[in-house]
């Protein structure tokens, strides 16, 4: 409903900038109205007043900036495939306000150094508002709950399998000691690594649709039971990325006080039968697509409001690397520019409305990681914001894409529902497909590291 006041916010004006006649998600319902932005943050909703600048938004509906909890931007170390600025860049176009980051780089990030390092290398490159993972360790182990407390990180990142080096925390013992240090919530990506080793004959050269019969269900479920027991242990909460099972879904569900849990947009989007003779090596991912019906059985559990939040584990490789013949293949593929309109178009589609897809990229993400003043449109928070034409219908191609590998397996896609600007603190960063002229992306602030615990 619309606001009963004539007025809402601040009425001091001019403002600096307002957003007119779009149809605003707001916490309590979608209305016809103008938003008022004031020094970077929403300062009225509703009424008339002065603007130094208008947007007319007309026939466009404005959301809450969409962010993307796991991405994979590369730099240090494998910017040939994607860096900091274009990856960021991406990420505008596409219609997303800020990513957390993911710390296998190299050198990894699992130090207080690797982590300012970070920052250093995002400040006046990175186009969306940023935070980056520390990844857990043998070696720092111990110091999870230390390093978690550092500015500008997203907390502690642990891969029981699937990595390698230092970065794969692959024993219960170890992992207790990551999920005993700290108590911000830990994320994991949960494939169990002794299965994965001793399945590795299940892989057939040159036949990408074995890859999830080696990483079979029962690799990922193993993995996921494992850390929610040792969630329970601990006491410590725990965030499941990238859920490829409906049998996972079921576990967790009776685990939602100690666990949240990702859905990626290929998972969702993507089925085996299908992607792996149309795209072969290129829909090769980890935990890898798999068939239609767990599909389906995703859809499922997105129908009983179980997952939290959507995260595109955006991970880019050249195009020579993915196609090499299978396993030399690496895993991974772009998401980040295409993770909302993908999850527009099952608006459009209606697998989920809208509130629904507000609350798993925006409110999600804020209220699982404690975001300071981000995720909802409502007065006194930054004002970022997305804004999405619902009804268009266009097709994805290759020249809209900015990542350095230049591919996304959804090339060639018609889709309904296009980004069309991205608003960050109040700062246009991106309208119809052009960019500003510079690069205003910060670190997200936490409740967590704001102010101490307790």
């Amino acid at each position: 409903m619309a606001p009963s006041a004539p007025f809402i916010g601040d009425q001091r004006g001019p403002f600096d900038l307002a957003l007119k006649g779009g149809s605003v998600v707001l916490p309590d319902g979608t209305v016809e109205t103008t938003v008022y932005v004031k020094g970077g943050t929403i300062a009225a909703i509703g009424g008339q007043a002065d603007a130094a600048r208008t947007i007319d938004c007309t026939g466009l509906t404005i959301l809450p900036g969409v962010i993307d909890t796991q991405v994979h931007f590369r730099e240090p170390g494998a910017e040939e495939n994607e860096n900091l600025e274009s990856g960021s860049r991406a990420a505008v176009l596409g219609g997303v306000t800020g990513v957390f980051e993911m710390p296998n780089t190299k050198p990894t990030t699992s130090t207080p150094e690797a982590v300012a390092d970070k920052l250093a290398r995002a400040k006046g490159r990175m186009w969306c508002e940023h935070a980056f993972y520390v990844g857990a360790t043998v070696d720092n182990a111990d110091q999870c709950g230390e390093l978690e407390k550092l500015p500008g990180t997203a907390g502690i990142k642990v891969f029981m399998g699937s990595s390698t080096g230092s970065l794969l925390v692959s024993e219960d013992s170890m992992l207790e000691r990551v999920l005993k240090s700290g108590r911000r919530r830990v994320a994991i990506h949960a494939e169990d690594e002794t299965r994965l080793k001793e399945r590795m004959g299940e892989r057939v050269e040159g036949d990408p649709s074995s890859h999830p019969v080696w990483r079979d269900d029962e690799t990922a479920l193993r993995a996921t039971t494992r850390v929610l027991h040792l969630a329970r242990k601990t006491g410590r909460r725990v965030h499941v990325l990238h859920i490829t099972t409906p049998a996972e879904l079921a576990l967790i569900a009776q685990h939602r006080d100690v666990a949240s849990c990702e859905l990626t947009p290929q998972h969702l989007t993507l089925a085996g039968e299908d992607a792996y003779a149309r795209l072969g090596t290129f829909a090769q991912m980890n935990p890898p697509i798999r068939s239609g019906a767990h599909r389906d059985g995703l859809w499922y559990w997105v129908s009983q409001g179980l997952p939290d939040v959507i995260g595109s584990d955006h991970a880019p490789h050249s195009k020579e690397a993915k196609a090499r013949t299978y396993p030399a293949s690496p895993s991974g593929m772009p998401g980040v520019q295409t993770l909302l309109p993908l999850m527009l178009n099952h608006v459009a589609h209606h697998r989920l409305t809208l509130r629904r897809l507000v609350d798993l990229t925006s409110a999600g993400p804020q209220r699982l990681f404690g975001l300071v003043r981000k995720g909802r449109i409502a007065v006194g928070y930054d004002a970022d914001f997305t804004i999405v034409d619902l009804k268009a219908q266009w097709t994805i191609k290759e020249e809209w894409l900015a990542s350095r590998c230049g591919w996304s397996p959804f090339t060639g896609n018609t889709i309904t529902g296009r980004p069309v600007g991205t608003i960050i603190r109040g700062h246009q960063v991106m309208w119809e497909g052009t960019l500003a002229d510079k690069a205003i992306g910060e670190p997200f602030r936490f409740d967590a590291t704001d102010r101490p615990a307790g």
